[in-house]
């Protein structure tokens, strides 16, 4: 159970906050990506809560989360070095 808390608080804020980066990939302007992104971290945040502790094990939360940090990950990677356009 512990897993799981860690994972929902830890987990889902870094995945919300991936996507809240990953959104500036996005075709838009600058000020609506980082609008979009905001908004979207908060829906990102609480369906990692709730799908941490709806599925079978803490094994299979950790990994989901994982699975669904990555290509956020590759799609942010830019703004957080200086790369991006």
């Amino acid at each position: 159970m512990l897993s799981r808390i860690v994972a929902a608080l830890f987990g889902g804020y870094a995945l919300a906050a991936l996507t809240s980066v990953a959104t500036l990939a996005l075709p838009l302007s600058r000020s609506e990506a980082v609008l979009t992104g905001m908004l979207l971290s908060f829906l990102v945040y609480a369906g990692a809560v709730v799908w941490v502790f709806a599925v079978r094990s803490a094994r299979r939360a950790w990994a989901g989360l994982l699975v669904a940090a990555a290509p956020l990950l590759l799609a942010a990677w830019p703004y957080w070095h200086g790369a991006a356009p």
